[in-house]
């Protein structure tokens, strides 16, 4: 669903520009408090695994592929404020090495699928573990149906859009439902890789999982005679061990899916490709302004065979990702903790 140049007319753009920065602000203090010794190490991660595995389109349709969006992913994995800033760190890598997604459109892409993306998949998840049973199934089965209504949302946001800012005359009617029907296919494959990702982290380590928490009882100390909250007290070792391991694991398997498995991911055009081909949306689609990149199109530039260009590619791209991605909640990590030092506790107090 990433948006090129040329879809969406120049003041359009500009205005989902402005609500992008406005959330991607919001989300930047959100995250501070979500943010703990916990989620920072594994949000760049998030970043780089969502990186990954849009690499793996997967064919939806006859002659129509899907990717995961990630939105539901981020926002259960690490909250819904960092949710954001991880898929907008993938859109802002995707854009500016990879040529995909235009970067007029780069505020249109993070209204569209960070933002929609992971507030619908949060506020259904949210609603879903209160009334379902208080059990990790619980968490994958609310994962599920939170991403699968996520892609058709963000579909319908598009549409949205492009009824006011569209650049060519097309009937509305006709791209709704073509990108609607289209995306309720791929919102199933987005559920099944969210939902078997959520699994994976809750059965090892479902305290590194943010919408979790919920299922187990806080940690208390006896303080003075007296139980207290030991949330900010340090990991013990084995729980950071189990952490690194999987940071690790999640690393490994980014670097697998985007350097080899991507090879045989579908050629096929995705939704919105597809449904912007068939109805004619493309016709005023611009070059990208990044098309002269080393790395356009998933792919080196001057390495000749595929598998290999396309791999080292891939590579690169977790491995800029994850560090973009662990700087930024890096340095929010260090805000939180600057902002909640002692000193400022005793000054408030």
């Amino acid at each position: 669903m990433h948006v090129p140049d040329g879809f969406i007319n120049a003041p359009v753009s500009a205005a989902a520009g402005v609500v992008a920065a406005g959330a991607v602000a919001v989300s930047l203090r959100g995250a501070r408090r979500e943010l703990d010794e916990r989620t920072a190490p594994l949000a760049g991660l998030v970043a780089a695994f969502i990186f990954a595995v849009q690499m793996l389109n997967f064919p939806v349709a006859a002659g129509t592929s899907g990717h995961l969006l990630g939105g539901a992913l981020a926002a259960i994995l690490v909250g819904p404020y960092t949710g954001v800033l991880c898929v907008s760190v993938v859109l802002l890598m995707q854009g500016v090495l990879f040529a995909d997604g235009g970067l007029t459109a780069l505020g249109v892409n993070i209204t569209d699928m960070a933002i929609t993306t992971t507030v619908v998949a949060y506020l259904v998840f949210r609603v879903l573990v209160k009334v379902l049973p208080r059990k990790r199934s619980s968490v994958t089965a609310a994962s599920f149906v939170a991403a699968l209504l996520s892609v058709p949302a963000a579909a319908v946001v598009f549409t949205l859009i492009y009824a006011i800012g569209g650049t060519t005359d097309v009937s509305i009617g006709k791209v709704a439902t073509a990108m609607v029907g289209v995306h309720v296919l791929i919102g199933i494959g987005e559920a099944v890789i969210t939902a078997l990702t959520v699994g994976a982290v809750v059965a090892v380590r479902p305290d590194l999982v943010y919408g979790a928490r919920g299922l187990n009882r806080p940690l208390k100390l006896r303080v003075g005679g007296e139980l207290v909250d030991a949330a900010g007290t340090p990991a013990p070792a084995a729980a950071r061990g189990s952490q690194r391991k999987v940071w690790l694991t999640g690393l490994i398997t980014s670097l697998v899916l985007a350097g080899f498995v991507s090879f045989y991911a579908s050629a096929h055009p995705d939704g919105l490709e597809k449904v912007a081909h068939d109805k004619g949306i493309d016709a005023k689609a611009r070059k990208h302004a990044s098309d002269g990149s080393p790395l356009a199109g998933y792919g080196v530039k001057d390495v000749s065979d595929a598998r290999l260009s396309g791999g080292l590619a891939g590579v690169i791209g977790v491995g800029v990702t994850v560090v973009a991605g662990s700087g930024v909640f890096w340095v929010l990590r260090r805000r939180r903790t600057a902002d909640t030092s002692p000193s400022q506790i005793t000054e408030t107090v």
